[in-house]
């Protein structure tokens, strides 16, 4: 399988990432038995990008990703996200990306997960009381330092990562990215291109709308989320129910077939799948083999256009702490 370059500075890595937010967080309760034997199958199967951050379950996601590793450790290129506050009622209380913050969450990341470095550090979020050359720069000091191989950003405009670049070089930045969330192609993808930049793209499912996946319960936040509540809800899945015609076509399901689009969509972007199962961590698997000409991709994009979807990818108050929509 050919490998994708993370930037021109960056590691070689599998054409997919997992990522492990799902595993402890965010969509309801998981079995951390078939998380971890998820990950073990993914290293095997040759995927060595693995994914995820300190606020993940308040850290239970990276003692998780740290058992799954031990004795493991060289098959794995360890992307972790840091800044984001969480308070014990589960709510998030903003950002912190100060140098000193900085520092000593990558001391209790760097325990939680049992390792000596980490080789992709990234902030989650672009902290609006920071400066980006700052927390750069304290990063870069990680780097010299030995704690970080590289430096990667989350969700920033085109703006910010010109600003980044100019202080160190930038492996990845890790958005949203979809059939039906394309908004990074508008600016961000030539700022990419002239910086020297790939991407890590997560929620190529849409958060599992484009799979048909709905919310299971008050501990799924997608239960808030506007894209699947309400006459939202109504419209949008008669769009995805073109993408299933589609898949069936093709002879994949529409997973795949979401997966396929964004592995064509360039060679400088690596889809994160949040496989929480062995099961789907095959089924995503075999995207990789599914071919997709020019026209296929065309003809997809027409078929589910990104202009049709209905409702944001977040609530308002989310979405406006977001460098990238700027």
């Amino acid at each position: 399988m050919n490998t994708r370059k993370l930037g021109s500075t960056g590691p070689e890595v599998y054409p997919l990432g997992l990522g492990c937010m799902g595993m402890s967080d965010m969509y309801g309760p998981a079995d951390e038995s078939e998380g971890i034997a998820t990950i073990h199958e993914a290293l095997e199967a040759g995927i060595n990008l693995v994914d995820t951050a300190d606020f993940y379950g308040a850290g239970k996601n990276e003692l998780l990703v740290g058992r799954a590793l031990k004795g493991r450790r060289d098959k794995a290129i360890l992307s972790v996200k840091f800044g984001a506050l969480r308070g014990p009622d589960r709510g998030w209380l903003g950002q912190d990306c100060r140098p000193a913050a900085i520092k000593n969450f990558l001391a209790y990341t760097l325990q939680r997960l049992g390792v000596d470095y980490i080789d992709i550090y990234r902030p989650a979020r672009l902290d609006p009381a920071v400066p980006i050359e700052d927390t750069v720069g304290a990063i870069a000091e990680l780097v010299k330092a030995g704690y970080v191989r590289h430096i990667g950003l989350s969700e920033i405009s085109a703006a910010t990562l010109r600003r980044a670049a100019a202080v160190h070089p930038i492996v990845d930045v890790q958005i949203e990215y979809s059939l039906i969330s394309r908004h990074p192609e508008d600016s961000l993808f030539p700022a990419m291109a002239e910086t020297g930049v790939a991407m890590t793209a997560y929620g190529v499912l849409s958060r599992g709308l484009l799979a048909g996946s709905k919310p299971t319960g008050p501990t799924d936040f997608r239960t808030w989320l506007p894209r699947f509540a309400g006459a939202n809800a109504v419209q949008n899945a008669s769009l995805v129910q073109k993408l299933h015609a589609a898949a069936e076509h093709k002879g994949c399901t529409p997973s795949q077939l979401a997966i396929a689009w964004v592995l064509h969509k360039g060679a400088a972007i690596v889809p994160l799948i949040g496989a929480r199962t062995r099961k789907q961590l095959a089924e995503s698997l075999a995207a990789l083999r599914i071919p997709l000409t020019a026209q296929e991709v065309h003809d997809l994009e027409r078929t589910v256009p990104a202009g049709k979807v209905a409702g944001q990818r977040y609530q308002d108050q989310a979405m406006a702490h977001l460098d990238s929509e700027k």
